[in-house]
């Protein structure tokens, strides 16, 4: 894996859009590929990773042939991409909801955005992370190590919430913050599957109030 996957945690678009290969040097270039990432993005979500044809991909950005074998080496080196901008897009748009998980109302407004979100879709969509590791994770271990790590980030800003409430006294001391963002993560993602096989936004519900009951047990009264 390249030194600019280690890196995903920088928060620029630039090093969001480096997953293999040199970054490109001209401010035409990266726009170039964010481009295509971003065809790509919407091709995949359409058609699924293995539907997803390069042709496609280039018609929408728009872009020749030469132009995506400049940027990446192979269908594969693009769909780590996807991957990629699929971590930033679904962690970013939590980054509010994130800051604010240091306190239990703060866990509530997260819980209570993520239902509501589902609730607007019908249940239609589930977790963009999940969906693609399905349909490419088993194949491709990069990939899988790509999303893992989306997965690992999510986790991380549910125990730093966890943590802050611990230090400020609002969670018992001796709470396992560890296992309980993992727990909670856990929860998450098995609601998001069963509102989307069921077509149902209150599995998602059913599912964050029971990680939030157990966040709750370990409360300071």
């Amino acid at each position: 894996m390249s030194q600019a996957r280690n890196n995903w945690t920088v928060k620029s678009i630039l090093c969001i859009l480096v997953f293999m290969g040199a970054l490109p040097t001209t401010a035409k270039g990266r726009l170039t590929r964010q481009r295509i990432v971003t065809a790509a993005l919407q091709v995949v979500a359409e058609n699924g990773a293995s539907g997803a044809s390069l042709d496609e991909v280039g018609a929408r950005a728009p872009a020749s042939r030469s132009q995506l074998y400049h940027y990446f080496d192979d269908k594969n080196d693009l769909l780590r991409a996807v991957a990629e901008a699929t971590n930033e897009t679904v962690l970013d748009a939590q980054e509010e909801l994130f800051a604010g998980l240091g306190t239990w109302a703060g866990f509530e407004r997260w819980a209570d955005a993520l239902v509501e979100l589902q609730r607007q879709r019908g249940g239609v969509g589930g977790c963009p992370i999940a969906n693609l590791l399905g349909q490419i994770g088993e194949r491709d271990d990069d990939i899988r190590g790509v999303l893992g790590s989306g997965f690992d980030r999510w986790e991380s800003r549910i125990r730093e919430g966890l943590t802050a409430m611990a230090k400020s006294g609002e969670l018992q001391p001796e709470t396992d913050v560890t296992w309980l963002a993992g727990s909670t993560l856990a929860s998450l993602q098995g609601g998001l599957v069963l509102a989307q096989a069921r077509r149902d936004p209150e599995a998602l519900r059913r599912a964050l109030d029971g990680a939030l009951a157990l966040i709750g047990a370990y409360r300071v009264r």
